[in-house]
């Protein structure tokens, strides 16, 4: 079995389950870091694992950029490449249909991009996507889709859609490797009745799991959240749910009151670039400001991370300011730990009843 229910909240539709992959098992709800390039930024796969990653994600488009497949391969595949010996998900590259809409030309066989690198000619389609991460030997392959941009109008959210169905047929119907599960992405934009459609239409398809995209592009959070309402009935509950891209604390507290099972989000990474910490309820403080520059207490007093037990929010505040690269290696540190903890204590509340009390507690303010 590949996905196994283990408990559920009685007063919201929040559940605790289990992925059961070639290379471990993975409890859910689950926050998978994104390892973009085959590394998450600044952290080694041994703190990953001491932090409580289950899984990583990596990028199909940036993999067969830089290094290639070539160099893959001849590693062995993605775990050996980059020696994280846990559960990979790859992204297809739908992705960055969206994020690259700059440079690049969409057919209906597929996507020709000019490099954003060196400008070279790339075309990634269906086929090309589940060759490569066939090759990559990941747990769990999306399906190759297009990334709906938003807003979008009606006719553009649908023919966008129509697109992406055509190519996770094709996704669907390639022979990937034994024991590799693959997810069919649902679009349709902020539109009901669309989102329903692609929802049906891929559950039709038998995929293993199934997520959300083209959310977290810029639309309000109430419409990500609607989104989720509309699908969840319509995907059968022994599969799992992936919402992409998201998020934010608080969002994911939501989303896992409304049935969802995964999430992936750069922001625990990128923020810490930026000098910016994640706290208790899910606010978020810049460690970088000047009112800092003297304050000798953790960046969390409530957190036991390695960097709240051994440093300061002053230091690290130094740190970052002299371009220190340890300040950004500890505030990551940090915000990765918060997030894997706040998906541990949602795991425990799920499981001792007391989830939707949490839930509600920790998006008060919201809700005011």
């Amino acid at each position: 079995m590949f996905f196994e229910i283990i408990d559920k909240c009685k007063d919201t539709k929040a559940r605790r389950g289990k992925l059961r992959t070639i290379h471990g098992e993975i409890e859910t709800p689950v926050y998978m870091p994104v390892g973009t390039r085959a590394t998450v930024k600044t952290v080694t796969p041994a703190e990953l694992k001491e932090l409580g990653a289950e899984i990583m994600l990596a990028n199909t488009y940036h993999l067969l950029t830089r290094p290639g497949i070539e160099i893959i391969e001849n590693a062995g595949g993605l775990h050996n490449f980059c020696s994280w010996h846990k559960p990979i998900l790859t992204d297809s590259g739908g992705f960055q249909v969206f994020s690259l809409s700059q440079i690049r030309k969409i057919r209906e066989d597929g996507v020709e991009f000019a490099s954003h690198i060196d400008g070279s000619r790339i075309i990634l389609g269906p086929k090309q996507s589940m060759e490569l991460q066939k090759k990559f030997g990941s747990d769990i392959v999306m399906a190759f889709d297009e990334c709906t941009a938003y807003p979008a109008t009606y006719e553009e959210a649908m023919n966008s859609m129509k697109l992406t169905h055509k190519w996770e047929k094709i996704s669907r119907e390639y022979k990937l490797n034994e024991g590799q599960k693959i997810f069919g992405i649902i679009q349709g934009s902020v539109y009901e009745e669309l989102r329903i459609r692609s929802a049906v239409e891929l559950v039709n398809m038998d995929f293993d799991g199934y997520a959300l995209g083209g959310l977290s592009v810029g639309e309000p959070e109430e419409d990500m959240i609607k989104c989720i309402r509309w699908t969840e009935p319509i995907i059968p509950p022994n599969k799992p749910r992936y919402l992409m891209g998201v998020g934010m604390p608080k969002q994911i507290v939501k989303a896992v009151a409304e049935g969802i099972d995964m999430f992936d989000c750069v922001l625990p990474t990128r923020l810490a670039r930026h000098g910016t910490a994640f706290i208790e309820n899910g606010e978020d403080i810049p460690v970088k400001a000047a009112k800092y520059s003297r304050d000798l207490s953790p960046v969390d007093k409530n957190c036991n991370c390695y960097t709240c037990r051994n440093f300061s929010k002053s230091y690290i505040r130094h740190l970052l300011n002299v371009g220190e690269m340890l300040g950004i290696r500890l505030l990551t540190i940090h915000n990765l730990h918060f997030y894997f903890d706040l998906i541990r204590k949602i795991r425990k509340h799920i499981s001792d009843g007391t989830f939707a009390n949490f839930a509600k507690e920790y998006c008060k303010a919201d809700n005011e």
